[in-house]
Parts: structure tokens; sequence; C-alpha cells
């Protein structure tokens, strides 16, 4: 099978995989506690009238399937709908929120990642299995600890909350970028580089890290779709006004288009990060 038709079969498997989420999220939330009521009925300031114009808002969304048909149509439009509860188009809170999230994932990847590659180089130089020990120790302890329990650690101690993020992925990160070194670093014509003389940086750079560069791309993609997930509680619980919280919002409001679109942007996030890097590993042939 060629490169494109992967490709096509790829992108076809993410539009469908999506399409699907949203499906699924948008049941939830119709078959969830509370669904249908309205703190506003219960507010003295409306009339009747406000109130039974209330409780029509949510009938359309009973019929899921109808109503999740009808809302993938007006998406291909640009037209997300209405939030109930921020009395705000969904298109623009994703847009605001999504700005916010964005800076929160790149800069928790940014640091999670530098940090990573910076112990596994220090513990493939010092050739010490002291720094070994301690990096596997300090990084099975932080996995652990759930994003939200880092997330409220971080606002004890009124830190950033990419810091939270970048302490969710890194310790993942961290152990399967020193198991593929550890691994390679056994084949035979690796170890017979080292026996003739080869310093332990050119090694590393020279033979360890082109064998490994797939599996780090295919890495490279799961961390996006990491640090988005863990996103959600830590914006949550540090205030941090992006999409996390919008999807925290959303769900105490059973927000039905607001949790439908929330849910496609993560899962579509998560999906196109893991595909991309697996088509940035598999080559075109004819072009190694």
């Amino acid at each position: 099978m060629s490169w494109w038709n992967k490709l096509a079969i790829r992108i076809l498997l993410a539009a469908l995989t999506i399409a699907a989420g949203g499906f699924l999220s948008t049941t939830l939330a119709r078959y969830a506690p509370g669904f249908g009521s309205d703190e506003r009925q219960l507010d003295s300031r409306f009339n009747q009238e406000s109130r039974e114009a209330f409780r029509l808002e949510s009938v359309a969304e009973r019929d899921v399937t109808t109503y999740y048909v009808k809302a993938l149509r007006r998406m291909v439009h640009g037209d997300f709908g209405w939030s109930r509860t921020l009395r705000r188009p969904v298109r623009e809170l994703l847009a605001e929120r999504g700005a916010v999230t964005l800076h929160l994932v790149s800069a928790g990847l940014i640091l999670a990642w530098t940090a990573a590659i910076l112990l596994v180089v220090a513990t493939w130089l010092a050739g010490s299995g002291v720094i070994d020990i301690v990096c596997a120790t300090g990084s099975g302890l932080l996995l652990c600890l759930p994003a939200g329990g880092l997330a409220l650690l971080l606002v004890v101690l009124d830190g950033p909350a990419y810091l939270a993020l970048a302490l969710v992925v890194l310790p993942k990160t961290y152990q399967y970028l020193s198991g593929l070194v550890q691994s390679t670093a056994q084949m035979p014509h690796i170890t017979t580089a080292r026996s003739k003389g080869a310093s332990a940086s050119r090694t590393l750079a020279w033979h360890v890290v082109p064998l490994i560069r797939r599996e780090i791309l295919a890495l490279a993609g799961a961390t996006v779709g990491m640090a988005v997930g863990a996103a959600i509680p830590v914006e949550a619980l540090s205030g941090t006004p992006g999409i996390g919280q919008l999807a925290w919002q959303s769900t105490l409001g059973r927000d039905v288009p607001v949790l439908t679109s929330v849910s496609m942007l993560v899962i579509a996030c998560t999906v196109l990060g893991n595909t991309g890097a697996d088509l940035l590993a598999d080559e075109p042939r004819g072009t190694s």
C-alpha cells in the first residue's frame, strides 16, 4: 500500500473517530442526571414566559441522533451553536479559550521535553547507575500523582499552571526515552563503537538517535494528546480560563453544544497528534 493510500485511510479513520467521540459525549450529556434542569427557572426575576423559554431550549437536545446530525451540519458551515450557560456563541468561546490552552500546552510540552532530554543525555554521558536510579525513582513518584493533585499542589505553592502540565508529561516521556536509549545501546554495532573508543556524546548523536527517531516522533504525538487531556483538570483547578475550565463549566451546566464541541476538539487534538506523528515517521518510499 502506497504512502498516499495510508494517508487517506488515516484521515478517514481520524474523522470517524472524532465524529464518534462527539456523538458519545453528546449521548452521555443527554442521559446524565440533571439534564434539562436550569437554575434560571428558579430565579424569581424571570416571569413564567421566560422560564418556559428556558425549558424549551433543551427540548431539541432530547433526541440525541437528530440533534447531533443537525449539529454536524452546522459545524461544517462554522456554526458551533449557542452556549446556554455563558450566553455566547460556542465558536467565540472556543477561539478565546483555545488560545489560552494552546499557550499552556505548548509551554508544558516544551518544558517537559527539555527536561526529559536533558535527564536522558546526562544519564548517558555520566554513565552512572546512581543518576539513573534517582531519575527513575523521581519519575515513578510523579506518575503516582494525578494531574488534579499536581494542579492543587501548585495552586497552594502559587506556581504556574504549565508547570503542573509539564510534571504530568515529564515522567512518561523520560521513562520511554530512557528505555529506548538503553535498549538501543545494547545493539552490537553500538557496543563495538564504544569499545573502539568512540565518545559517549558521539555515539549518542550519530548512532543512537538516528535509530530511534521514528519512535521519538510517535512519542511526540502521544504527548500532545496526553497534555491536552491533562489540561482539563489543571485549568479547572488552577482557574486558568482555557478549554479545560470551559469543559468543567459546561459540564456543571449540562451545556450540550459546548460539551459536544469541546469533546470533539480534544479528541481531534489527540487523534491528529498521533496520526501526524505516525505519518512523519512513516516516510514515503523512495525518499529515504
